[in-house]
């Protein structure tokens, strides 16, 4: 009976040490600890960029979406698609990615609580302003080759925008830059004027008088004599 019991404690024993080393060979093999997007998606997700179709949508410029932009949108898009992988408010754990407060106008790469970001990271440079939030958020992979980050990025540039002023609010971040005054008019008018259009600049037309171009002048006999004599 001791030895039977020996025998099946061995094999339990053997068929262990045979599952931790295969999983362990096809960990290696299959890379599991280096996740990638799969080359070809099985269904598609709203909002996120294919890679090599094309990047951005082509829309306002950055200025113009966060001047229009809705940070309780941002707050709703941010913890639904980023929740997962970051926490955002003040003090919040590090997950998979790091804290995400007081983000904006930081150094890239750097602090939050020694988090072990990437070398393509922490070796980039420059700060998280307005323009690089978006850049980063259009295409991770593009903005820094290399990354961990295994999130393929946003396509919708107003989401984006929602998302920068969420980060925004949660402490961090100079002035919203300010959208450029638009300069159709003005060019329709420098248009008019290089054509000769004299109503491009012209102002309203004074009442025919006297003076005006054209008038007939009156009869020496019949003006009106001057009663102020001090004036002679």
């Amino acid at each position: 009976m001791q030895d039977r019991f020996n025998t099946a404690a061995g094999w339990v024993l053997f068929s262990g040490i045979v599952a931790l080393g295969l999983s362990s060979v096809s960990a290696k093999y299959f890379e599991a600890n280096h996740p990638e997007r799969p080359e070809k998606m099985g269904y598609p997700i709203e909002g996120v960029v294919e890679e090599g179709a094309g990047g951005a949508d082509a829309g306002p410029s950055l200025a113009v979406r966060l001047a229009s932009g809705d940070a309780a949108a941002g707050e709703k898009a941010a913890t639904g698609r980023c929740g997962t992988c970051h926490t955002f408010d003040q003090g919040g754990g590090v997950k998979q990615g790091p804290n995400l407060y007081a983000t904006v106008g930081e150094p890239i790469g750097k602090g939050k609580a020694g988090f072990a970001f990437s070398s393509a990271l922490s070796g980039h440079g420059g700060n998280w302003t307005y323009e690089n939030l978006d850049a980063w958020l259009t295409s991770p992979k593009a903005f820094a080759a290399g990354t961990k980050m295994s999130f393929a990025g946003l396509s919708n540039g107003q989401d984006r925008a929602n998302i920068i002023l969420y980060l925004k609010q949660q402490g961090g971040g100079t002035a919203l830059p300010t959208p450029d005054a638009p300069a159709a008019a003005a060019g329709d008018a420098a248009d008019k004027a290089a054509a000769g259009d004299q109503t491009a600049t012209a102002g309203p037309a004074e009442k025919p008088g006297m003076n005006a171009a054209g008038a007939v002048a009156a009869p020496a006999g019949d003006q009106p004599a001057n009663s102020n004599k001090g004036d002679h």
